[in-house]
Parts: C-alpha cells; sequence; structure tokens
C-alpha cells in the first residue's frame, strides 16, 4: 500500500501536474536508465536522453541561514566535485549509446535551492518532500523543498546523477519524492560490544545516503552501561567495559549534531527493567539476580534467570530504583533532544524477579509478575512523559505471555509499540489496540540473525555425521535475513487501510552478540538498503508487481557507490553480474 505522511505545496503540485503532460517515463527496461537508490517515488527524463558536463566551477545556491542545511550543502558540494563514480554496469547512461547522439546541452553552472518552511525542526512526520528539476536548455537546475530536510533528500538524488570523469549529468530530467513511511530506522546496540564515536558517525552517514532518517541507539543493557551521565557517574565507571569504552556527553553532543547535519534523528533507549544487569555493578540493592548463571543447572526452559547470558533487572518494589532511574532519564533527556525516549521493558524474565525475597513476599500475598511489572510502569512512565517525550516499549510490555501491563495504564497518546515477533500478526494486535507501531519483525529485519548461536560449550553442534539436529544452525532467529527477504516485506500486511496509518514505519536491528566494528559495515549493509527503498518509495511498480528483480542491478550499482564512499557494505553478485545485467537471474527476462 502507498501512502504518504507529508504533502507538497499548492504551485509544487501544479509544476508536478505539468511535467507529468511533457516529459514521458523513463522505462527501467531501456538501455539508459538512471540509478538512484532508494528509488524516487517519480523520476522521468526527456526521450533524448541527454547529459550534460557538470562545470568544473559548479556551484550550489542556498541562501538560507540554517546550520544543518548549509552543513549538508558544504558536504553534498565537495562530493558533487569530487567523487567522480565509474559506473559498474552497462545500463548507466555513461556506457550507453545513442544515435544519432543527441543535441549538446550547456554545462550545468549551479544547482539553485528553494524552501518554504526554513525553521520546521527534524521530529517525527516533517516533511521530507521534494522536486528536482534539472533542465536541458540551461544551465541551472532547481531543488525546491517543503523544509531543509526534504532538501537534504534531494541533495543526495542529485549527487547519485553526476558520474564520470569529467563529470556529467543526465538534464531534461524531473524528480518528485516524498516517503510512503515517516520512521525508516536502523538501531545499534553498543551494550553487547562497543562501537567508537567514529563508527556511529560512519553508519549515521550511510543511513543519510539512504534516505533513512531514525538512529536507534539502544546503548545501554546487562552486558555494559557505557552512557557517562553527569548525575549517575557511577553507571559508566563500574558498569561500563573501561574508561576507553564510554560515551561521554561531549560524545553523544557529537553524534547528535552529526545525526541533524544529515537529517538523522538520534532517539536514546535506555533499556528497563529488564537487561539492566550492568546497573548492579554501581548499585547491586536495586537489581535482582544480577551477576547469577543465566540457565540453572537442571532447570527448565521457563526457569530461566536471562533470555541470554547478562542477568539483572530493576527490582520496582525497591524505592531506590526510582531515584536511580529519574536520574538517568532527566540526564539522558538533557542529552538528546529528540521528542521520542525509548524505554525497552522487553524480555522481562519471571525467574529473576522470583530470586528476590521483597517480590517472593509480594507473589505470596497474591501479587502477580505483571502487577510489579504494572508498578514499574506506573512509577515510571508519567515521569517520561512529564518531560514532554513519547514512549517507546517494545511489544513485549503489552503482548508478553507472562509478564505485562493492562492497556489502561499505557495512553495511546503517549506511547508507541515496536513489535518483533510473529510478523505481521504482532503488528496487527498493536494497531488493533490503538497504538502506533514500529515494525521491526526478527523475522525479516534482524540483521544479526543466521550467523550461529554465541554460547559455548553448547552440546547440540556435537552431531553425527550425516544428521541435521541443529536445523537452524544454532541461531533462534535464522537464517540469514538476505536483501531480498528485508526487501520485499510489507510492513502493513494485512491491515486495512485506516490502521496502516497507525503503522509509522520499520527499523532494522544489529543486536550486538556476533557484531562489533570490524564487521558493522558488512552487517549493515546493503541489506538495510533494502528496507530504505521500501519503506521510501515501497516495492512494487506503478502496475502493482514487485519490483526485487528491477532493484536488483540499481542495488548492486548503490552497493559499488557506497564502497567509494568509505563503506564497506558487502556484495550481492559477483562483479560479472553487475556488468551483464540480467545473467544472473532465476528465470530469464523472455520468460
Amino acid at each position: 500500500m502507498v501512502r504518504s505522511h507529508t504533502s507538497i505545496s499548492n504551485v509544487v503540485a501544479l509544476i508536478f501536474f505539468l511535467v507529468l503532460l511533457i516529459i514521458p517515463s523513463v522505462q527501467s527496461t531501456t538501455a539508459t536508465t538512471i540509478d538512484v537508490w532508494p528509488k524516487p517515488r517519480l523520476l522521468r527524463w526527456a526521450p533524448l536522453h541527454q547529459l550534460s558536463l557538470l562545470s568544473p566551477s559548479f556551484t550550489i545556491a542556498s541562501p538560507y541561514d540554517h546550520p544543518h542545511l548549509s552543513s549538508a550543502v558544504s558536504r553534498y558540494l565537495t562530493l558533487i566535485k569530487t567523487e567522480h563514480h565509474l559506473p559498474s554496469s552497462v545500463n548507466n547512461p555513461l556506457t550507453a549509446t545513442s544515435s544519432p547522439p543527441p543535441p549538446p546541452s550547456p554545462p550545468l553552472q549551479s544547482l539553485h535551492i528553494f524552501i518554504h518552511r526554513l525553521h520546521a525542526p527534524l521530529h517525527h512526520g516533517v516533511n521530507e518532500s521534494y522536486t528536482l528539476h534539472v533542465p536541458n536548455d540551461r544551465p541551472t537546475a532547481n531543488l525546491t523543498a517543503e523544509t531543509p530536510w526534504g532538501a537534504m533528500r534531494g541533495l543526495e538524488t542529485f549527487s547519485q546523477l553526476v558520474w564520470g570523469r569529467p563529470s556529467r549529468v543526465p538534464v531534461g530530467v524531473y524528480v518528485w519524492d516524498d516517503p510512503i513511511f515517516p520512521h525508516r530506522g536502523l538501531l545499534l546496540d553498543t551494550s553487547r560490544n562497543y562501537y567508537g564515536v567514529g563508527d556511529i558517525m560512519r553508519t549515521i552517514y550511510a543511513m543519510s545516503a539512504n534516505k533513512m532518517n531514525v538512529f536507534h541507539w539502544h546503548i545501554t543493557d546487562s552486558p555494559s552501561f557505557p552512557l557517562n551521565l553527569p548525575s549517575e557517574p557511577g553507571l559508566a565507571a563500574k558498569g561500563s567495559y573501561g574508561d576507553d569504552m564510554q560515551y561521554s556527553p561531549d560524545d553523544v553532543k557529537k553524534i547528535v549534531e552529526f545525526g541533524l547535519d544529515h537529517g538523522v534523528r538520534v532517539i536514546p533507549e535506555i533499556d528497563s527493567p529488564g537487561h539492566t544487569g550492568s546497573w548492579a555493578e554501581a548499585y547491586p540493592e536495586i537489581v535482582t539476580c544480577a551477576n547469577m548463571f543465566w540457565w540453572p543447572a537442571e532447570s527448565k526452559g521457563e526457569d530461566k534467570l536471562a533470555a541470554e547470558p547478562g542477568t539483572g533487572q530493576l527490582n520496582p518494589l525497591n524505592p531506590k530504583t526510582y531515584q536511580v532511574f529519574k536520574n538517568v532519564i532527566s540526564d539522558v533527556v538533557k542529552m538528546f533532544p529528540e521528542p521520542f525516549f525509548h524505554a525497552g521493558a522487553d524480555e522481562v524474565t519471571p525467574g529473576c524477579w522470583k530470586t528476590d525475597p521483597t517480590i517472593q513476599s509480594f507473589l505470596s500475598n497474591g501479587g502477580s509478575l505483571s502487577q510489579v511489572l504494572e508498578k514499574f510502569v506506573n512509577e515510571t512512565f508519567p515521569y517520561i512523559v512529564s518531560l514532554n517525550r513519547t514512549v517507546i516499549y517494545w511489544e513485549d510490555v503489552l503482548l508478553d505471555g507472562v509478564v505485562k501491563v493492562d492497556s489502561s495504564i499505557l495512553d495511546p497518546k503517549y506511547t508507541i509499540l515496536q513489535t518483533w515477533n510473529n510478523g505481521p500478526n504482532n503488528t496487527k494486535k498493536i494497531v488493533d489496540a490503538g497504538y502506533r507501531a514500529i515494525v521491526s519483525s526478527a523475522d525479516y529485519y534482524y540483521l544479526d540473525c543466521g550467523h550461529g548461536g554465541f554460547l559455548g560449550n553448547d552440546s547440540q553442534y556435537d552431531q553425527l555425521v550425516g544428521s541435521d539436529t541443529v536445523s537452524n544452525g544454532g541461531s533462534w532467529c535464522a537464517p540469514f535475513k538476505t536483501w531480498q527477504t528485508i526487501y520485499n516485506y510489507d510492513i502493513t500486511y494485512g491491515l486495512s487501510e485506516e490502521k496502516a496509518t497507525l503503522v509509522l514505519g520499520g527499523e532494522v536491528a544489529l543486536w550486538s552478540e556476533q557484531a562489533d566494528p570490524t564487521v558493522l559495515d558488512s552487517r549493515l549493509w546493503p541489506r538495510a538498503s533494502a528496507m530504505a527503498e521500501a519503506l521510501w518509495s515501497g516495492n512494487r511498480d506503478e502496475t502493482g508487481k514487485k519490483r526485487y528483480a528491477e532493484a536488483t542491478d540499481r542495488l548492486n550499482e548503490w552497493r559499488h557507490r557506497m564502497v567509494s564512499r568509505g563503506i564497506g557494505a558487502e556484495p550481492i553478485q559477483p562483479l560479472w553480474c553487475v556488468r551483464n545485467p540480467g545473467m544472473c537471474n532465476a528465470v530469464h527476462a523472455s520468460i
């Protein structure tokens, strides 16, 4: 389903209509296509398929005093004039021949930017639409956007139009673009393994190039607490992996500003009450089952103390828990201006709370574990909301089979639920309950899956020759999520048009049990690019047919371009396939 969360001005709409009448559409099957990722909602190229040289003195004219837009203009001007990317595919306009040759066009001298709402903040739902016109009879191109953030998206598109040495650009081109989903994100877990500030900034840089707009920073978890907080310095001092594996307030400021310069919001997640074992290094009295073996010997699966190694959950029945928690949240909110705050609440493990005498007494007097969780949410949810934040929780807080809260205590006005289990079924449960949803289905969007398990001393790998007892390769969420799997997932599947409007978008997730900076880029890219396009312009063509076949060649080209820009994206095919389009398909195009 295609829907837009933003609108364009009447003037831009009129221009769009007039251009539709006079410029025929580019067909993806022709020998001269324009490769842009993610694919724009509308891209038209005049029939002659003309190219123009980019003037050596090319400039970007932006008369606006806006620090983040100015940074983007400077960055893209340098990129456009120095990249000189050479196409890998024979389908690129630079390698295509035309007979007879089209008439020459004047060198392109400048790109002029026009913005209607200069001071629109980078918040959820901000207008990211833009139009781009590169004429074939004038030396000036025009980029028009509602907001600076839309202009950034248009600058990225323009940068991908420029190829070769000397640089050339297709002219007679018109683009209208507007994302289908306003939330196009990426989650990175920096607790299980640490990532330097440079790694995070490189990830945000790649996200911006893919027109993704939300960096979901899963900062803390049971393994480590790497965030240095002024009000609670002991949490990082004792709970991090070391002084050289912490994020200072200055580090956070640098990352947040870098995100704004690239049109990417940074949403912090402080997971609680589960996944808080690292808090116990500073405050052992507020954490239950800390530093205990996660799966006691001879016990059943339901008696585990944690979903995986690394035990510890905040104790909702200890008043000091809330004193520390509120100090943490107060500091984090000051560091991150983003109006959304992710409070976690996933995988609350019954066995962990049951080890605590106070909770045991509460249960023996007729209380339930769900009531324990409700007490925590009742104490913390209103506090976060009072700081002018909308709270994101993992779906477990409402949908877990054992420990969950009643929906009456989570006001949908201030609550968003992020789903990761049971694919479209849980998405439907969330929106049917009246909540907004962010989709991160582990069956489609978990990028860590398929690399085997990380547990040591695991007997399931001791297989007899010829047996297949580890059908999932030891990974709970196997198999590996290919880019095609990600690209083809429809996150509003099975929903009515009305309910689909509650789905804000999606996030791919990289949990870091088996990832660190050495594999970061290749785990993320170009698979995250697949989701980026699906959420920006959809995964179907204008006839409603899935377009993964057409996307393959463009993604190959885009992957090569990302590598040239310093992103270590893994290949999706041999180079031979890139240079012989269609020859590596499963089915011949003529069939």
